[in-house]
């Protein structure tokens, strides 16, 4: 099974790790799935053993009315359905931040569009607080970039 409470995947990442097992994580909305989350996911599974991917709750997503256009278990099933991911989950909270210290990865992946680690809500920073704290690095994927919400007002 793929899809894990965040718990449990915390569990079995430990075990993972013990065996030497690199754990790569990614994080998101993932609202409206397209080749560039692909490719995202494809490039960020090439920098480890383990991919995970956690989806930002429904409550917390704040890209406007009508989001997300799919509730978070369509949006994690349909991660977890992607051969490239090893593991997907619905995060608890508003941000990666705890999600970080629950699952511990070795390397924590964002696109090349976060590159100078600035986004306008402060997340990214937080979020890179917390992987210095718990010894975690970060990557960037340079990879074709969309963006769900342009694409969703652009064409629908």
């Amino acid at each position: 099974m793929k899809r894990l409470e965040l718990e449990v995947l915390g569990e079995k990442l430990i075990n993972l790790k013990l065996k030497g097992k690199k754990i790569v994580l990614c994080h998101g909305c993932f609202d409206l799935m397209h080749p560039g989350h692909i490719k995202y996911f494809q490039s960020a599974k090439k920098m480890g053993d383990v991919l995970v991917v956690t989806v930002t709750p429904d409550k917390y997503i704040d890209k406007g009315p009508g989001r997300p256009v799919f509730n978070q278990n369509l949006r994690v099933d349909s991660i977890a359905a992607l051969e490239c991911v090893d593991y997907a989950a619905i995060n608890k909270w508003p941000t990666a931040v705890e999600t970080l210290r629950l699952l511990k990865p070795d390397i924590y992946v964002k696109g090349q569009e976060f590159e100078k680690l600035k986004d306008k809500t402060g997340k990214l920073q937080k979020e890179y607080e917390v992987l210095k704290e718990i010894g975690s690095e970060i990557r960037f994927t340079h990879e074709i970039v969309f963006s769900s919400t342009e694409l969703l007002s652009k064409h629908f």
